[in-house]
């Protein structure tokens, strides 16, 4: 099995924001890995030692609602019977560990890979708002840099002021 037989788009679709984490959810991990929901989650409890809270947690209602809304994976009608499991980028390679299929290791691999271009998206986004942002403290202080050559350009400009010439003869105090 090669790299390509995922594409990462998919994956990058199934990558939600939950809680300030990127994560993927339990249903959609399973369908890439080709085992049920059922499947993964009793292999996670077996090795629920692996999988602190930072590496996976279980979504509350709402959480579940929002995440249906995102992505729907489930046809109109059907209800949601268990809370799903969220599996940060730590979780997911954790998982590799406790499946141990081929088709998990390839379809690992591809997930990491798409975390990796996930992060280097965001750090260069997150580098050019702040070349950005220095730029225009740049340009702001330049703005006032320009205000004061204006100014002191219009001082060199202006007339010198009239003095009163003193005046020349007697002058009477009447």
């Amino acid at each position: 099995m090669g790299r390509e037989f995922i594409p990462e788009e998919v994956i990058e679709r199934k990558i939600l924001m939950i809680r300030g984490h990127k994560v993927m959810l339990d249903r959609d991990l399973a369908e890439l890995y080709g085992v049920s929901t059922k499947r993964l989650n009793e292999q996670v409890k077996r090795n629920i030692k692996r999988f602190p809270e930072d590496f996976m947690f279980r979504l509350t209602w709402k959480e579940a609602e929002s995440s249906r809304s995102q992505i729907a994976t489930l046809k109109k009608g059907e209800n949601i019977k268990y809370l799903p499991y969220a599996f940060t980028e730590q979780g997911v390679a954790m998982l590799s560990s406790v499946l141990n299929s081929e088709r998990a290791i390839q379809v690992n691999i591809v997930i990491m890979r798409t975390f990796v271009r996930l992060k280097q998206i965001l750090s260069m986004n997150k580098e050019l708002a702040y070349k950005l942002a220095e730029l225009e403290h740049k340009i702001e202080k330049h703005d006032g840099d320009i205000q004061a050559i204006f100014e002191a350009i219009r001082r060199l400009m202006a007339p010198p002021p009239i003095k009163p010439k003193p005046q020349i003869g007697f002058k009477s105090d009447s």
